[in-house]
């Protein structure tokens, strides 16, 4: 998608470096994808611990010893 947008310059040369981008665009895209990996992480960090295991952890190593 096309767009137009306005954005400091000095955030955009810091953006360039640390992405290690050859082109602004790249450099965008590069922190646009960045920013929804981080906030996918923390949507996921709320389910945590909330999941039950079928077999605990100690069960498992028991197994796995005998196996």
């Amino acid at each position: 998608m096309k767009t137009t947008i306005d954005i400091p310059e000095r955030e955009l040369a810091d953006a360039i470096q640390f992405a290690n981008a050859k082109t602004k665009r790249e450099a965008v895209v590069t922190a646009i994808i960045d920013f929804n990996q981080r906030k996918r992480m923390v949507q996921l960090m709320k389910y945590a611990g909330t999941c039950e295991a079928l077999v605990s952890a100690g069960a498992l190593q028991a197994e796995r010893r005998q196996g």
